[in-house]
């Protein structure tokens, strides 16, 4: 492919301010105080100031961004919370995103970046590794909490957490590097270490099912929609894995 349509590295770059601003820059804080204006406040600086260090341009459509950032996150604030209000609360963001790249196209052109033909394909890929683990962490999480209380859950502090990174990102690097087929083998691997755990307690075999199935659902999903993003940018030159 040729020249990338100026909207689409728009999009890269939002996106990526996106997934930093509400996946890796967004402190406890900031995500449970958002009923305090000061706090909601300084989560809107950091959505205006990571969307103005992807795109590399001073713009008013990031300052409406951030606006609207934060007038959906109170939103957020007046429902029960849960799995699908977080589905809810993001799709709200992407479509912010989306709009804002169809409002200003060439946002991505005005930016000091603007000369790096690489970097919105790489900003496509750190937004998806993002979102794969650290907003699957999250929402995963979230559609857990109504069985935690009914199960026991013995292990390292944070052990699940942590194996539920690492899954994600293994899936998501595999479906980019061409390797679908290696998800068969991790599931294979992980009941079989799992197995011995959860043979003789039903409600836990059931949780680590359910959660396992979701993570990987997903890891895939991310995946997919990333290589769907890659897919209208210049190739990166990115070799897939041997096979």
């Amino acid at each position: 492919m040729g020249q990338a349509s100026p909207m689409i590295e728009t999009l890269c770059a939002l996106i990526l301010a996106h997934a930093l601003a509400d996946f890796a820059l967004q402190s406890r804080a900031m995500a449970d105080g958002k009923r305090k204006p000061l706090l909601l406040l300084a989560h809107g600086s950091v959505v205006f100031l990571t969307a103005l260090a992807c795109t590399g341009v001073a713009h008013p459509a990031l300052v409406a961004l951030a606006v609207a950032h934060m007038a959906i996150d109170l939103v957020k604030t007046r429902t029960r919370g849960g799995f699908g209000a977080f589905l809810a609360d993001q799709a709200a963001h992407g479509a912010t995103l989306l709009a804002v790249a169809l409002w200003v196209p060439d946002l991505w052109v005005q930016g000091l970046w603007a000369d790096h033909a690489a970097l919105p394909g790489l900003m496509a890929l750190a937004a998806g590794t993002l979102i794969a683990t650290r907003a699957g962490g999250f929402a995963i999480g979230l559609l857990m909490a109504p069985w935690a209380d009914h199960i026991r859950l013995d292990g390292l502090p944070s052990g699940g957490r942590v194996i539920g990174l690492l899954e994600r990102g293994l899936i998501f690097g595999m479906i980019l590097g061409g390797m679908p087929e290696g998800i068969g083998f991790l599931i294979a691997a992980k009941s079989v270490l799992r197995f011995g755990t959860v043979k003789e307690e039903a409600k836990l075999s059931e949780y680590v099912i359910i959660g396992t199935l979701a993570s990987f659902a997903w890891a895939m999903a991310a995946a997919l929609a990333t290589l769907a993003l890659l897919s209208a940018l210049p190739p990166l030159g990115i070799p897939a894995f041997p096979s």
